[in-house]
């Protein structure tokens, strides 16, 4: 590891069934990206990688390696030359890769054939910001060990799959359990809410009018889970990502659909987001 940029981390496809311990499911905070990088490879889809904030990884091959980056569509350099993302691409040993500044998203995802061979800690590699949990931070100068393929080769490559290219988001959601918590729900449907710059991997922190509790009475503390659009008493809602707390005591307003929750942890602070009602 010779660059890390402003955050890289260890992630699979999370911790399952701790929830009643304590315990966060956590991993990818894309799990469709790295599950396509995986698939390319040839390896499970859970299979343990890099997800790279905004860039600046720089990483050198001790072997001979195939290497997928998937993502935000980040620029993607083999020894200085443009390799492109979303297809495999050959990295001999002593070369180095190195991904840049996505334009659109905020997350890549760098997987290697074999997957890292990464120790796990209950039963995943994958790093929780809020729990502390999993192999630490990556840092220059880290040593990655690389797993045994699990099979052959798969001959599809992948296009980039469409993203949101910065623009406004709409995020489909339905209403939570405690939406008569708050004066009026609408807003955020009707309304447009800015990602803040105190967002990560625990939750998308959304910036706006700030949503009216209809009292001040604590709810009692009870289990949360990804894609959860909590209102604290500041009334800024926080949409709850892959290292969300386990349990928790602010009304829940809303729910953003499962598959549309990657996009959620591509949003870049400054962009705008808003919801659009389903059915269950």
């Amino acid at each position: 590891m010779r660059a890390t940029g402003p955050l890289a981390l260890v992630e699979d496809l999370g911790r399952r069934g701790l929830a009643g311990v304590g315990v966060g499911r956590s991993g990818a905070a894309d799990r469709g990206a790295l599950r396509l990088a995986n698939r390319l490879l040839g390896n499970p889809e859970g299979a343990a990688a890099v997800e790279v904030l905004l860039g600046g990884l720089e990483v050198e091959a001790l072997a001979d390696l195939d290497v997928v980056v998937t993502g935000a569509p980040a620029p993607v350099l083999l020894d200085g030359r443009p390799v492109g993302s979303h297809a495999r691409t050959r990295v001999a040993a002593g070369s180095r890769l190195t991904l840049g500044v996505p334009g659109t998203g905020l997350r890549s995802y760098l997987a290697v054939r074999g997957g890292l061979d990464v120790p796990p800690v209950l039963g995943s590699a994958s790093h929780d910001v809020l729990a502390g949990l999993g192999r630490a931070p990556l840092a220059a100068g880290d040593l990655l060990e690389v797993g045994e393929p699990a099979g052959p080769l798969p001959a599809t490559h992948a296009a980039p799959p469409p993203g949101d290219d910065g623009r406004d988001v709409v995020l489909r959601a339905v209403l939570g359990p405690h939406e008569d918590r708050v004066v009026d729900v609408a807003p955020l449907a009707t309304g447009w809410w800015e990602v803040s710059e105190r967002s990560n991997r625990v939750g998308a922190r959304l910036q706006g009018e700030g949503l009216v509790a209809t009292d001040d009475e604590q709810l009692p503390s009870e289990g949360t889970w990804r894609g959860a659009v909590q209102v604290p008493p500041g009334g800024e809602p926080v949409l709850f990502l892959a290292d969300h707390p386990v349990t928790g005591g602010y009304p829940v307003v809303a729910v953003v659909v499962d598959a549309d929750v990657d996009r959620a942890a591509q949003l870049r602070p400054g962009q705008r987001v808003r919801l659009r009602w389903v059915t269950a």
